[in-house]
């Protein structure tokens, strides 16, 4: 299966994640939704993992860099699900796929590397989109906040962190299936140790209404890692990247389509996702 079709199933599968969250955080809150999404993500895989032949040998530096990962991803998720409960799966997907700019930004700041046209187009592009997602938001979302754009932009951040990471873990060792299972058992660890510390708004909220959206949640988001570890072990970034950092487009159309009772979207909304989504693939084939 070629690295570009297994990176548009990580886009899909991410969006659905995203959606079907956004159902679910109704009745719910995003560190309950976080830990249904860890425990799946830890069952399955190493389910999966036993049943096709069991934990294969690698050399400690991969499984390290992972370990990492595994807490950083739980930022991500944190991040990214409280950005959806507070400005919706499309706006938030849109903001979260700005991950390419920061990693821009951090290259240009402390690398000294200067950006190139298609940096520069795309860094408007990805400016224009954010613009236009967040336009008039308080009409569409009556509690919003203009500091509520920071979690999906922290969630880029963390993102734009874990994909090279990744990649290079995985050419010191190709074995995705156990590496993702090893992230989500850390991440599990990591969040047993937030919720602890975690303010008592941000507890878990079990309500039956969740459970199947959480669950669904849970599932798409497992394979979206996974999907995404297996296209970066046979592709390069350049190449698996702007695929999967097409989620937006597809969280806009489950968003218009499972969420009309749920999340309004506009003009702004539709032409800020695709200038986001324009600006990122600019930025990633330039890179």
């Amino acid at each position: 299966m070629p690295a570009q079709f297994i990176a548009l199933l990580t886009a899909i599968c991410y969006a659905s994640a995203l959606v079907s969250a956004r159902r679910g955080l109704r009745y719910s809150t995003p560190a309950t939704v976080t830990c249904v999404s860890v425990l799946v993500q830890t069952v399955t895989l190493w389910g999966a993992l036993f049943f096709s032949g069991g934990v294969p040998e690698v050399s400690p530096t991969p499984v390290l860099l992972f370990v990492v990962v595994g807490v950083t991803q739980l930022g991500v998720r944190l991040l990214a699900y409280t950005g959806v409960h507070k400005i919706g799966a499309s706006r938030s997907s849109a903001l979260q796929a700005t991950s390419p700019l920061i990693a821009a930004g951090i290259a240009i700041l402390f690398l000294h590397e200067e950006p190139g046209a298609a940096v520069a187009a795309g860094t408007v592009l990805v400016v224009i989109g954010i613009i236009l997602v967040s336009w008039r938001s308080e009409e569409q979302i009556p509690t919003f906040r203009w500091w509520h754009l920071l979690f999906p932009l922290g969630a880029a951040c963390l993102t734009g962190m874990n994909h090279p990471i990744r990649r290079y873990a995985l050419s010191l060792a190709n074995e995705p299936l156990f590496f993702a299972a090893v992230m989500g058992t850390v991440s599990l660890i990591s969040f047993l140790g937030y919720i602890g510390a975690a303010p008592a708004t941000d507890r878990l909220v079990w309500n039956r209404n969740a459970l199947w959206p959480f669950l669904l949640t849970g599932l798409a988001e497992t394979l979206s890692i996974l999907f995404i570890v297996t296209a970066l072990s046979i592709g390069s970034v350049v190449v698996v990247a702007p695929i999967a950092a097409t989620y937006p487009v597809w969280a806009l159309l489950g968003t218009a389509l499972f969420l009309r009772d749920v999340e309004r979207i506009n003009l702004f909304t539709v032409a800020g996702t695709a200038s986001v989504v324009a600006g990122t693939i600019a930025i990633h084939l330039a890179n």
